[in-house]
Order: structure tokens, then sequence, then C-alpha cells
């Protein structure tokens, strides 16, 4: 009766789906051992998040049980207030959970130049946040109204400046490990982040201007299918990167 299987780098979180509880298994301290929170994870677990060493659940009340790796997002002693209700979901670097409240709200912790630390966006993420995607090492966050924020490691794709403009009418984001796409409500792509992973799309420009459905990311580069069945790829060849 096993529901949903979530692995991070070293363990597996597995979610049963008559009681909601959670069973763990793999590198003990990297969320394979749970025993510090197995009454929590016990029953009513909706969802279940990683980093590359920590596990994130939701529960049905919307409160949030985190373990694993400190340094992983693992603790979240110091924004715990702040996951007790109202949580509807929860998205992970390889270092750092944002948690999404009902109120569009975010709440970050983890390590601070993964995306843990969110200071400096902290008025963009106040209220109106519908979607969060994490890549290695920062986010990106939609709003109500079509516009993104993205914070952690600057370059790669935690500093959106470049292409802030342009970042309207999104309706969707995929990632690689070091880079960020969004797909428009006009079938265009924006891209930012590492140059090497699929930030750097000025290669397919054209290609990418209208009539994108879909963006799939492997680790270094990016795949777009458009409208007509065609694809476009660019970034890290040895990722994808050329058809």
């Amino acid at each position: 009766d096993v529901d949903k299987v979530v692995g991070n780098a070293f363990a597996f979180a597995a979610l049963k789906s008559f009681k909601g509880s959670v069973i763990t298994w793999g590198t003990g301290d990297a969320g394979g051992d749970s025993r510090a929170v197995q009454q929590e994870l016990a029953r009513s677990v909706q969802q279940v998040a990683c980093t590359d060493r920590a596990f994130a659940a939701i529960k049905r009340d919307g409160s949030v049980v985190v373990w694993g790796d400190p340094t992983h997002g693992g603790d979240a002693m110091f924004v715990r207030k702040d996951l007790i209700s109202n949580v509807r979901h929860v998205a992970g670097t390889s270092r750092a959970f944002a948690a999404t409240k009902t109120s569009g709200k975010v709440i970050t912790w983890g390590h601070p130049e993964a995306g843990g630390d969110s200071v400096a966006v902290e008025g963009a993420l106040a209220e109106g946040v519908k979607h969060i995607v994490g890549n290695a090492f920062a986010f990106a966050a939609i709003k109500n109204d079509g516009s993104v924020v993205a914070w952690g490691e600057a370059g790669h794709g935690g500093d959106a400046s470049s292409v802030t403009a342009q970042l309207s009418s999104v309706q969707k984001v995929a990632s690689t490990a070091f880079a960020f796409a969004a797909v428009k409500h006009d079938g265009s792509v924006v891209t930012w982040g590492s140059a090497d992973s699929g930030g750097d799309s000025r290669d397919v420009k054209d290609a990418l201007s209208s009539e994108v459905e879909q963006v799939t990311g492997t680790e270094g580069a990016f795949a777009a299918r458009k409208r007509d069945g065609t694809v476009v790829v660019w970034g890290d060849v040895e990722y994808g990167g050329d058809l």
C-alpha cells in the first residue's frame, strides 16, 4: 500500500496511502533514519520533498516535519513557528527547502547559499506565490501575477535580474542543475543561470520566441517541445544540449 517513494541522494522515504505514514531507509544521517520523528510520521502525511541529504513532509493539518542532515535542511528550528500550519507545498534544492503557505508566503531554511536564506527577496515572497521550483543551488518562484522571484546562488539561477523585465506572464518554470527556463503565456522561453547549463539560450533564441508548450531539463541542458511537435535543445552537449 505504498503510494509514493521519494529518493534523495542517499536515502528513500515511502509514503503509505492508507494512514499517510512514512517509512525510510538508506544512509541514516541523510534521512534514512527517521526514528527521531517517527511519531509525527505515523499518520496524515500528504507530501514528501527532499534535498540531497534531508526530507520534509507536509501533513494534512498543514504542518511540516523535517529530518536528515541539519546542514541540508534537516533542521528547521529557526522557522519552526512558521511551519506549524497552513503549508501547502515544499520544494528543495540540493541543500535547502522552501515552503509555500496557503497565503502565498514563502518560508525557507537550510544552507544559506543554496536558497535557505531568502532575506534579500523577503518582500517579494511575503504573499502571492503560486509555485516554486528548485535547482541544485537556487529557487525560482512563480507568483500569481505571472512574475518570477529567484534567490540562492547568484551564478546558478539565484539572480534573475538580467531578465526580470522579460519574466511576466510566466506559466511554468523548468530547471537544470544550475539554470532555469520559464515558459510564458505567449509560448516564448526566458532563461537565466549558468550559461553552460542552459542559462544562455541565445543560439536558439528565434526558435524559442513562440509556440513552446513544454520545457524539460537534464542536469546540464534543456529540451523544449513546440506546438508543431518539433524539439529545440540547448545547453551542455554532454547532457543532451545538441540533437
